[in-house]
């Protein structure tokens, strides 16, 4: 219960999934937790989920495909509590699907906007707050996919390849100076999102025959892995994607 004491996350997507599992793991730590989406209902609802796990919790209606949302993201976190520490960069939209390159330019520039373009400006001001508070961590949220391609999702899987080269110029650029950066890259996790791949019986036994381990993955083996790369434990790793696929990318 005293991992991050005294510590403030920011946490885009933090309404559902993977996101509100990562807002209550780091709350039960104590950390002060702020989570952003567009549901505000459900953002509520992360919130009290945050404070019954011990933590405090902030709610802000963002857009993280609009940069002054974003920056006002930061600006209102710091505000808020004082600090920004980490910063949890998990929103993002997989919208090609079986499409293969027949993929629209339409959602080419929705994916890239919402799972790269969000990440880059996330980070443009993440990186300054964090600084300012004395160092931190960041965790980007990219895919299995970034590290091994899909035929029928390619720009769902070039947006993570992004956002993997993102994260390794960012930890570069920042190593010395007190800033953390690193990925995940998780595989099928039992989520709203891959619900229907998982329940249809077209698709379930395909997608399960991928990961080796014979089951998806839990929110709460994501949320984990988050934690431990914000914490004092990680402190010499920076740069890495984590795989988080029960096998699949060996």
């Amino acid at each position: 219960m005293s991992l991050f004491v005294g510590k403030v996350i920011l946490i885009t997507g933090g309404t559902s999934g993977i996101g509100r599992a990562t807002a209550i793991a780091f709350a039960e730590e104590g950390a002060s937790v702020v989570v952003t989406g567009r549901r505000e209902k459900e953002g509520e609802e992360s919130v009290g989920l945050i404070e019954q796990a011990g933590g405090k919790g902030l709610y802000v209606k963002a857009d993280i495909g609009v940069e002054a949302e974003i920056e006002a993201l930061v600006a209102r976190t710091v505000a808020h509590f004082g600090q920004l520490n980490f910063a949890f960069n998990n929103a993002g939209v997989a919208l090609d699907a079986g499409a293969g390159i027949a993929t629209t330019a339409e959602i080419f520039e929705r994916t890239m906007n919402i799972n790269v373009r969000s990440v880059f400006l996330g980070m443009k001001y993440e990186i300054p707050a964090i600084l300012s508070s004395g160092g931190g961590a960041i965790v980007n949220n990219a895919s299995l996919l970034g590290l091994k391609p899909s035929a029928r999702s390619p720009i769902y899987s070039a947006s993570k390849a992004a956002v993997i080269s993102l994260t390794k110029s960012a930890a570069l650029e920042f190593a010395s100076r007190g800033v953390r950066v690193n990925a995940i890259c998780a595989a099928i996790i039992e989520t709203d999102m891959t619900a229907g791949i998982r329940t249809d019986e077209k698709t379930r036994g395909q997608v399960l025959s991928i990961h080796p381990i014979g089951r998806f993955g839990h929110v709460e083996e994501v949320s984990s892995a988050v934690v431990y790369l914000c914490s004092p434990n990680a402190g010499f790793t920076t740069g890495i994607a984590l795989p988080l696929d029960g096998g699949a990318s060996v």
